[in-house]
């Protein structure tokens, strides 16, 4: 179980803190709008996110157990590839650049078409979450609602710390999602590690 839940933890904190589409508009509604109207629009990953597993999951349960350590394999790469990008973010951040300012009446539809656009998503249901979560659940279903609660619990918890600092304090904010940034970079590279290796030994034993 701890396995599944240091997995969720980790990878919904960065999907809260690293930058991207859905965070830049949650950002620019708080400065725009204050955290009232913009708490609601941190939900609209339930409503992106679900069409998206279901396929995802279809497609998974049909597929040879042995391509599941591939898929851990390239899920490693992947999330080496966004630790590396969450760096990158981390060492260009400027606390002094403005927030594109957005017009649009902030709203959870507005959000999750964003999420939907968005292509991260996509490949963290393929390459990470799904191939874990069908391999928690034929070991416990435990495992898998532990995964699930403990992605979506940190990723709202990270968003809505992001939009209470950077609505309490225009200076503050930025700074200490410059440090968040920089911990979901570590972590990400370690958790990376970890999966390549998991893929790794487990091609290796196929």
């Amino acid at each position: 179980m701890s396995v599944y839940l240091i997995t969720g933890l980790t990878f919904g904190f960065a999907a809260a803190v690293t930058p991207g589409p859905l965070l830049t508009y949650l950002i620019s509604q708080t400065l725009n709008n204050g955290w009232r109207r913009t708490l609601p629009a941190i939900f609209s990953p339930l409503i992106t996110d679900g069409p998206i597993a279901v396929l995802i999951l279809l497609i998974l349960s049909r597929v040879p157990p042995s391509l599941v350590g591939y898929l851990q394999f390239a899920g490693g790469i992947f999330i080496l590839y966004l630790a590396y990008g969450a760096f990158k973010a981390w060492q260009t951040y400027d606390i002094k650049k403005p927030v594109p300012f957005h017009s649009t009446r902030q709203n959870v539809l507005k959000a999750a078409l964003i999420n939907w656009l968005n292509p991260n998503p996509y490949l963290g249901w393929s390459l990470v979450l799904g191939p874990l979560l069908l391999k928690g659940w034929r070991e416990a279903p435990f495992n898998a609602i532990v995964l699930l609660l403990s992605f979506y619990g940190i990723m709202f918890v990270g968003m809505t710390a992001i939009i209470m600092l950077f609505h309490a304090a225009r200076n503050l904010g930025p700074k200490v999602n410059r440090v968040m940034i920089g911990l979901s970079a570590a972590a990400l590279a370690c958790f990376g590690l970890y999966q390549w290796w998991s893929g790794m030994k487990a091609i290796w034993l196929n």
